[in-house]
């Protein structure tokens, strides 16, 4: 009986060979490529090296919301009404534009309203001499200042409330520095 021999394997190893090479050529053109470290670019005479620098340097970096009012420069050019910061469920809003916003009403100011969304809402503000506030469906509380002394005032739902200098046995006048509303 004659003896069973197998194929040699030199096809299969050739090719494999052949394709590895190939991979790793590949491998060191794109090195190459990426780090600008080929031919010329070591430190020698009369050859210079190039810099290489990390990719994560040239990343953007990362979107942390500081709560500051979108477009509080010119809101405050525009109505004189400094913006500061929120969560953005009280937003100021255009008082003809519908109803159940907060009106706030200052000396020297057409009334202002705030337009209220979702379960609650907080809002940072400068709007001296307020002296009353209207309502609505939230129950609302706003934080006031009159020189270094702070003031609270919980307004009434739908209705108008004294606040300030409205409200403030010695008629003082008052800044409107902050609104909080929950549903």
């Amino acid at each position: 009986m004659k003896a069973r021999t197998s194929p040699t394997p030199r096809p299969r190893r050739t090719k494999f060979l052949a394709r590895t090479l190939g991979v790793a050529a590949t491998g060191a053109l794109a090195w190459v490529a990426a780090t600008g470290t080929g031919a010329g670019s070591h430190s020698g005479a009369g050859v210079t090296a190039h810099a290489v620098a990390p990719v994560a340097d040239e990343a953007p970096g990362f979107a942390v919301e500081d709560f500051g009012y979108p477009h509080a420069d010119k809101i405050l050019a525009e109505q004189g009404i400094v913006l500061k910061r929120g969560d953005g469920h009280i937003t100021l809003v255009d008082c003809a534009s519908g109803t159940d916003f907060l009106e706030v009403w200052a000396r020297e100011k057409p009334k202002i309203c705030f337009k209220v969304t979702g379960n609650s809402g907080w809002l940072t503000m400068e709007i001296p001499s307020v002296h009353l506030i209207r309502g609505n469906d939230y129950t609302t509380e706003v934080a006031m200042t009159v020189g270094t002394e702070e003031k609270s005032f919980a307004i009434t739902k739908n209705a108008w409330t004294p606040v300030g200098e409205s409200a403030d046995p010695e008629g003082r006048e008052h800044v409107l520095m902050e609104i909080r509303s929950t549903k």
